[in-house]
């Protein structure tokens, strides 16, 4: 027996001669497996991450650019608010013209005018005590609460300003009530291009600045 075989060890464990085997440790390829399988689902899950938060700070990427400009700064139309009832003719407002300011004849000057241009004319005459001498402005248009955005807007493109108010009146005749600041009705050119106007609003450009 060597004297670097250890006591009690005999059979392939004895060592002869000049040589010994190596006691070398066996090689843990399972760990090795499931460390390199630990490193692909974590570079996978750190592309991934990275590309939700491109897709935040890109709003959405494709899908994005595809809805609007390329650039983010896109210039939209927004359609400009009209009224919810379709808005009459003038041949379909019956107008009552009533004079409450001190100039005689101007009811009367007024309403010939309104005809002219297409309205209905009803009552002629001076205004009631209510509002009589008492409208400092250049008058008021008086109607049910349906004229409110049908009937007196159309009306109200025949004035240079007026108020509108609604009562309790059943129908649909309003008032056109000249008071002390009238002068004329706006002239015709005028009064056509603001009812064009009226009934054909144009759009509204609004610009988004998200992103830009």
């Amino acid at each position: 027996m060597s004297m670097l075989t250890p006591q009690g060890m005999g059979g392939q464990y004895r060592i002869k001669g000049n040589k010994y085997p190596r006691m070398r440790r066996r090689r843990r390829h399972g760990r090795l497996a499931v460390l390199a399988a630990a490193s692909v689902a974590a570079l996978g899950m750190v592309g991934w991450g990275t590309l939700q938060l491109i897709d935040v700070f890109t709003g959405g990427g494709g899908k994005a650019s595809a809805a609007g400009p390329k650039s983010g700064c896109g210039i939209g139309a927004t359609p400009s608010p009209t009224a919810t009832a379709p808005l009459p003719k003038p041949a379909g407002i019956t107008v009552n013209v009533f004079n409450a300011t001190t100039r005689s004849g101007l009811a009367k000057k007024t309403a010939d005018e309104l005809k002219k241009r297409g309205f209905k004319i009803g009552d002629v005459g001076n205004a009631t005590k209510t509002y009589d001498k008492k409208v400092k402005g250049a008058g008021i248009l008086l109607g049910p609460a349906s004229s409110l955005n049908t009937s007196l807007p159309v009306l109200a493109t025949q004035l240079t300003a007026a108020e509108r108010r609604t009562d309790t009146r059943k129908g649909a005749t309003v008032d056109l009530i000249i008071g002390d600041a009238f002068k004329d009705l706006k002239k015709k050119p005028d009064a056509d291009k603001a009812l064009t106007a009226l009934a054909h609003p144009k759009p509204t450009s609004t610009s988004s600045k998200k992103g830009c």
